[in-house]
């Protein structure tokens, strides 16, 4: 069991928008991915990047990848913030979770950022318990807001 994790490139975003789907199906979203591989290509990959990602490899196959991006906090200063970590459900329980979150954590010290944030679904008990072995704090007195502009 060989499992690497790199930083994603161009020739990724196909497969990269693959999981994303296979994201979306498994938070009963399948039709919320408007996300088109251009977009994500230009988005990720242009002279100004609007997000990183880092790919998971198991046995040189693309199994899972963590897309994040940096956002600022008037309070606290740079943060980063990790839109999502997802691994191909047959490729779970393998450490690669752990191994991708352990590197966005990487990405956010080496930069100097005060904190890493994410979301979790209130019902996603498996993705509460995996950020609980990290000492994850959660916000109950938060509410998530959005305005959707297209």
């Amino acid at each position: 069991m060989e499992i690497r994790i790199r930083e994603a490139k161009a020739t990724d975003v196909k497969e990269i928008l693959k999981l994303v789907k296979e994201l979306a199906i498994f938070e009963n979203a399948p039709f919320e991915v408007i996300n088109t591989e251009e977009k994500m290509l230009n988005d990720g990959f242009s002279s100004n990047p609007l997000y990183g990602c880092y790919i998971a490899e198991y046995n040189n196959i693309i199994a899972g990848f963590a897309l994040y991006y940096y956002r600022y906090s008037t309070w606290k200063g740079k943060c980063l913030y990790l839109e999502d970590l997802f691994v191909k459900a047959e490729l779970r329980r393998l450490g690669i979770g752990n191994k991708l979150f352990e590197n966005v954590i990487k990405k956010a010290k080496d930069e100097n950022c005060f904190r890493l944030n994410w979301q979790v679904l209130d019902w996603n008990t498996n993705a509460q318990k995996f950020y609980d072995k990290f000492n994850a704090k959660y916000d109950k007195d938060w509410w998530n807001g959005y305005i959707e502009i297209i």
